[in-house]
């Protein structure tokens, strides 16, 4: 039986309980916060950045994990595996994608490389689906069949409390920001194709909300999904009343709550909400 690695980035969301469980191997990108680089889930939690993206949002940015990180991983597990799957967050928005499909050519560890095509919550279900698979005896053929059939089918919604820090990472410009501001206006950002789009432009912040509640209830209807994830940058309460709420409306579902991964934060904002799944 072959020996198999399990290999992501730090925008997986996965919790440090569940990676130590399952040996995952997560290779940190990093953060920098008020001109001081963090790596995330390492140096800080996502909680204590988000209190200092409030305070230090102006110039905060992200930047992928070294390359000599990915060989040195590589190097050490090719000595205790067979092969690896390796998950990472869009290949549109970090280079940790292309990265590790080149370290797996120098080192000459065999590694099946997929770009998810999106992070978080969606990138963490791909790692734990194909580990469910793994653990029930499906071939590494299978597993890599099914993994790479899983871009197509994430989703997820962001809804930036402001778009203030959308202006500071270069996102939106000064004239939209304050376009947006005289008029009310709320973004919905999506992931389309790997690259984070303005899904909708709506006025009012309730009638935002109740857009990504009706998103959520398409898919449900529809019966895409079983799970939904609610992510938060910063606002725990606000992600619970939207739990207690979407749990009176769809009871057989399961909702759970994260944090939103801190290099999304970077450039949606503190107060970001964001949901997301895998569809069926």
């Amino acid at each position: 039986m072959k020996r198999i690695a399990w290999i992501t980035d730090s925008t997986c969301g996965l919790s440090a309980e569940y990676i130590a469980e399952k040996n995952i191997y997560v290779l940190p990108l990093n953060v920098i916060v008020d001109r001081i680089s963090y790596r995330e889930d390492i140096d800080l939690t996502k909680d204590e950045f988000y209190e200092k993206l409030k305070i230090y949002g102006e110039g905060a940015k992200t930047s992928q994990p070294a390359f000599g990180d990915f060989m040195d991983l590589y190097n050490r597990l090719k000595t205790e595996y067979d092969c690896a799957f390796a998950i990472h967050a869009s290949s549109a928005l970090t280079g940790t994608y292309q990265s590790s499909i080149e370290a797996s050519k120098q080192t000459g560890f065999p590694v099946e490389v997929i770009d998810s095509k999106i992070g978080s919550y969606a990138l963490g279900k791909m790692v734990s689906n194909g580990i469910e698979l793994l653990e029930g005896g499906a071939s590494y053929e299978a597993i890599a069949a099914e993994l790479k059939t899983y871009p197509e089918k994430a989703e997820m919604y962001l809804l930036p409390e402001c778009l203030n820090q959308l202006k500071r990472s270069g996102r939106v410009t000064t004239k939209q920001m304050i376009f947006a501001s005289l008029l009310n206006i709320f973004l919905i950002l999506a992931f389309d194709e790997g690259k984070v789009m303005v899904h909708e432009k709506i006025r009012t912040k309730k009638k935002a909300e109740k857009k990504l509640f009706d998103i959520i209830q398409a898919a449900i209807e529809t019966n895409q999904v079983d799970e939904v994830c609610i992510m938060h940058a910063g606002v725990l309460e606000r992600a619970e009343s939207w739990k207690t709420s979407l749990e009176k409306l769809h009871s057989r579902i399961k909702f759970k709550i994260e944090t939103l991964v801190p290099v999304a934060g970077v450039h949606t904002g503190h107060g970001t909400m964001a949901v997301s799944w895998l569809r069926n």
